[in-house]
């Protein structure tokens, strides 16, 4: 399984790096399939936030759905740590979830990347997570980008998926009625769903960002 570490604003020392090689040996024992694990460090310089200046962001590239945790603290290996916790325990609900559903039968994927994909130029900056940053003309906005292949699912395993990556949102294709949909966080144990009234027919193609 390899281990893709990444820093911004921060530099990674080889001591650190051997610490993350050892933690995340644990990794492989909850996901024996995971290709790789995508590690971003990044340093907050503002000193009002000294208490999370230090951010830790994991995320596990199956081939299944992208599992994802992060975590802040004073100091980058706490970070590591909490992050840590919270990536193994979503590990054990994707493993316990795939026992409970072995039989069940995987639903054809649909291609859902933009029809015609520019190059992205060389000075064009690449997150680790395959993201892309572009400056919005001449203005100060910033817009990030990041395409994604979807597979039908219902909302249930929309929501499921949107717990493990620990977003508020989650961007799908709805397997009843083969229409784009957002599910979104509320509050408590209360989640919304929006709909586009253009279903994704064929090989039509939209754009997934997230």
């Amino acid at each position: 399984m390899e281990i893709v570490v990444a820093g911004r604003h921060t530099e990674v020392s080889p001591k650190f790096r051997a610490h993350l090689t050892d933690k995340l040996a644990k990794v492989e024992q909850l996901a024996p399939r995971a290709q790789r694990i995508d590690v971003l460090v990044s340093h907050e310089v503002n000193p009002r936030q000294a208490d999370s200046s230090e951010r830790v962001e994991l995320t596990v590239v199956d081939k299944g759905p992208v599992i994802r945790a992060e975590a802040c603290a004073d100091d980058r290996y706490a970070a590591l740590d909490l992050a840590l916790a919270k990536l193994l325990e979503r590990l054990r609900r994707m493993r316990d979830r795939r026992k409970d559903h072995r039989n069940h039968t995987p639903l054809t994927p649909v291609d859902v990347r933009p029809p015609q994909e520019e190059p992205v130029a060389a000075d064009t900056p690449v997150a680790v997570d395959g993201a892309v940053e572009v400056t919005l003309g001449d203005s100060p906005v910033v817009i990030r980008e990041k395409t994604h292949q979807a597979q039908p699912m219902t909302i249930d395993d929309a929501l499921y998926e949107m717990e493990l990556v620990g977003h508020d949102f989650f961007l799908f294709v709805d397997a009843e009625t083969a229409q784009p949909a957002v599910a979104y966080r509320r509050r408590g144990w209360s989640y919304g769903v929006i709909k586009l009234d253009s279903p994704v027919v064929g090989t039509e193609r939209a754009q997934a960002v997230g």
